[in-house]
């Protein structure tokens, strides 16, 4: 078991939300955490795409072909 306190503000919100889209404030703390480790998971897929990136080193190809493939790749 747990127990947070929160500011009024950020109390009031939280009950809205558990009245609009969940059951309980278990249900919408958990929905929360749960949508915290996919974005953390998400973050780490992209910072891994982007540091691929600059490891690739500058391109001698023009953006226009850059482009023109990353469309082709996409489609498959």
């Amino acid at each position: 078991m747990m127990n947070i306190a929160l500011p009024n503000q950020i109390d009031e919100w939280v009950e809205i939300q558990v009245k609009n889209d969940c059951n309980n404030i278990s249900d919408y703390t958990a929905d929360l955490v749960c949508c915290n480790e996919r974005d953390r998971e998400k973050m780490k897929t992209f910072q891994k795409a982007i540091n691929k990136g600059i490891g690739s080193g500058v391109s001698d190809r023009s953006m226009l072909d850059v482009l023109k493939q990353a469309r082709k790749t996409a489609k498959k």
